[in-house]
């Protein structure tokens, strides 16, 4: 008796998986998010990345702004000049002496204001956008009028003369040595204070009201609320103003610009107002970009040594 093999039948044909509609949902929405990413990222990538890199380059090369010799590496010749010139060094100095004040007060006060702004009072929209007023204005305008302001005949010292009977005629703020960062500050903090201050309004509004009915019902006092409530709710908020604040202090210029120019006696010249004068007054881009280089390592480490200090334990 024979008995005959059965041949396996053949393989289905795989057939290609069927694109589920969360799919192409999930697709849709990557192509929706990348189109409206990439101005965002060809913009980083034009006016900051390439500037970085171009500044790294040119740190370590002779290169003018114009000049018929085409640059050449020189290494470290840059970053030697620059560690024994005078005027870098006053300019680091006044940079530090701008952002130790500035800082903590500007931070203070924007949070002195929240607080202000946050209760629930009548007209407290109307002070919110007061204090925001000088934040939208542009600082060239702002440090035109200020700098009238200042002036010997100004406002400022007329103010003075009428509250003292004539007793102190004031000073030419912007001239005096002792006088020209201190009214710089001044302006300064009087100008970006409204934008800090939203910045705290935001991080007060996301603390949950249930936090401070409980504190009273344990009878705590308003400075034990701020301190055990608000101030611990408040630490992702401080470390991000606590940074760009100090950012923004370090990057003082056009403050400089308008209304000194560096002086008197170099009293007020800052790194930033060094590197754009050597870059394209003295036409010293290599120079210029080393100084850029520097101040830039300086402020990162500054940066994550506050972040580092301030980020929340455990």
């Amino acid at each position: 008796m024979s008995t005959s093999a059965v041949a396996p039948a053949p393989p289905a044909p795989s057939t290609p998986p069927v694109a589920t509609p969360q799919r192409a949902a999930r697709s849709r929405e990557s192509l929706l998010a990348a189109a409206m990413t990439a101005p965002a990222v060809i913009l980083l990538i034009v006016f900051f990345v390439v500037p970085v890199l171009l500044m790294f380059g040119l740190a370590f090369t002779n290169a003018r702004l114009i000049s018929p010799r085409p640059p050449s590496v020189v290494g470290f010749d840059n970053f030697l000049t620059l560690f024994t010139d005078s005027y870098f060094w006053a300019s680091l100095r006044n940079t530090a002496y701008f952002a130790v004040v500035v800082v903590p007060v500007q931070a203070g006060l924007a949070l002195v204001l929240a607080l202000l702004v946050n209760a629930k009072v009548r007209g407290r929209n109307f002070f919110r956008t007061v204090y925001f007023i000088p934040v939208v204005t542009s600082m060239v305008v702002v440090s035109l009028l200020w700098r009238f302001i200042y002036e010997p005949d100004g406002l400022l010292n007329q103010v003075i003369r009428a509250v003292s009977f004539g007793y102190w005629e004031g000073t030419d703020w912007l001239s005096n040595p002792a006088t020209a960062m201190p009214a710089i500050m001044l302006m300064s903090i009087w100008q970006a204070v409204g934008f800090h201050m939203v910045i705290w309004l935001a991080g007060l509004q996301t603390i949950p009201g249930e936090l401070y009915e409980a504190a009273a019902l344990d009878g705590a006092s308003r400075w034990g609320m701020f301190r055990h409530v608000t101030w611990p709710g408040l630490v992702a908020t401080r470390t991000f103003i606590l940074i760009t604040i100090t950012i923004s202090a370090c990057s003082l210029f056009t403050q400089i610009s308008v209304m000194t120019q560096g002086g008197p006696l170099d009293s007020t010249a800052t790194v930033v107002y060094m590197a754009v004068r050597t870059g394209y007054e003295q036409q010293s881009t290599g120079y210029a970009a080393a100084v850029s280089l520097v101040f830039f390592v300086i402020v990162l480490g500054i940066s994550l040594v506050q972040r580092l200090l301030t980020r929340e334990r455990g």
